[in-house]
């Protein structure tokens, strides 16, 4: 659904402004009101019923297409849509996770979801950005079709509320009561940096690879082909799983944000090599997916079960606030370098993620049966 215009909105909103930094701007305003929206879908499934945010999320994918296909500059209202839909449909969905599903599944229900996402993920945006020069539209058109898809699906499985807001008191906790309890958990802010790095680099691959090849004169399709070989990593994402279980989460962590960073920081120094640059970005973005399969679990192991819906809108926010740092950087990059700079600095995001999950425990992710334990003072190991 979200694939096939993954790859449009970069280059469509370059085509109307024809500037790359009025377009990190235009995706730094989106950023800020998608995290306002964010913060505020717990108190909003309190009063409307999770089940019915969820479809709102939806809908505000069809107004997303809606705008789509009238392009030009309105596609910047499509982007607002799009985004706004994904914060808020992203905060259900992980808190009917959270609900459902026990923590030591997380990482292999991620792998799954991301293998079974991977054919849509890889056709859509190459799909999208092939159909773009018979009409702007037909991207919008598939994503539209597929939120429609979605929303009929969700009416007939009936989804309920789940199981702690049905519990809850009617009245709904304000968002910085929540945010103050999020900031008293160390694990969990840890949890959430990481989550933030990932999306910062993925933020920078989905704009601007795209970008800096039709300022290379690698045309149109280049960002919708480098995009769609990037989701095809999404089709290993079982043995990633099965290899950080080997591993554990730090070390794939840690692997995952060093090598991701090394060939982000490459492709900046390759930039008189359009091609191997974005070859690079393409290895680059495999890290990404193996950070997609292990980054999200420091904190989602770390929630209390009373704060499921809360903290998921907190966690959700990662989005919003990538959204936020990614272009507000890059704008800065673009004051005195080209695109190219940019793939640098989100190479040192990365680098500096890799530093701080240093500090996560060398067994998170492992059950606690399994975990080796310390041997006590006079016993024999």
């Amino acid at each position: 659904m979200r694939g096939s215009t993954l790859a449009a909105f970069p280059l469509l909103m370059y085509r109307a402004w024809a500037d790359a930094q009025i377009v990190s701007e235009l995706y730094f305003v989106v950023g800020v009101l998608s995290l306002l929206t964010a913060l505020t879908v717990p108190l909003l499934a309190q009063r409307l019923q999770r089940r019915w945010v969820y479809a709102l999320g939806l809908v505000l994918y069809l107004v997303s297409a809606a705008f789509g296909m009238l392009g030009g500059k309105w596609t910047a209202l499509a982007l607002l849509c799009n985004t706004l839909a994904a914060a808020t449909s992203f905060v259900c969905f992980n808190a009917y996770v959270l609900d459902h599903v026990p923590k030591v599944e997380f990482a292999r229900l991620e792998s799954l979801r991301m293998f079974y996402g991977g054919l849509g993920w890889v056709l859509g945006p190459a799909l999208g950005v092939q159909l773009m020069p018979y009409w702007h539209g037909a991207p919008f058109l598939m994503a539209g079709t597929g939120a429609a898809c979605m929303l009929l699906y969700i009416r007939k499985i009936r989804l309920g509320n789940g199981r702690v807001m049905a519990r809850q008191a009617r009245s709904a906790a304000h968002p910085w009561v929540y945010l103050q309890r999020f900031f008293l958990q160390p694990r969990l802010i840890g949890g959430w940096l990481f989550a933030v790095m990932r999306s910062c680099g993925w933020w920078f691959y989905f704009v601007y690879v795209g970008i800096f090849a039709v300022e290379h004169g690698l045309g149109d399709s280049v960002g919708g082909m480098a995009t769609s070989l990037a989701n095809m990593g999404l089709f290993s994402a079982p043995l990633l799983f099965r290899w950080v279980q080997r591993k554990t989460v730090r070390r794939a962590m840690r692997t995952g944000f060093l090598v991701g960073g090394l060939c982000f920081i490459l492709a900046t120094l390759l930039s008189s090599l359009p091609w191997a640059t974005v070859g690079v970005l393409v290895l680059g973005s495999y890290c990404l997916v193996l950070l997609d399969v292990c980054a999200g679990l420091p904190f989602l192991m770390s929630v209390k079960p009373s704060e499921r819906t809360e903290m998921s809108a907190v966690y959700s926010s990662f989005r919003d606030v990538s959204g936020i740092l990614s272009p507000g950087l890059a704008w800065l990059v673009l004051q005195c370098t080209d695109v190219s700079g940019v793939f640098a600095a989100g190479g040192c995001a990365l680098l500096l993620a890799w530093v701080i999950a240093g500090k996560l425990h060398p067994q998170l992710g492992i059950p606690g049966a399994l975990r080796a334990r310390p041997a006590r003072h006079g016993q024999r190991t």
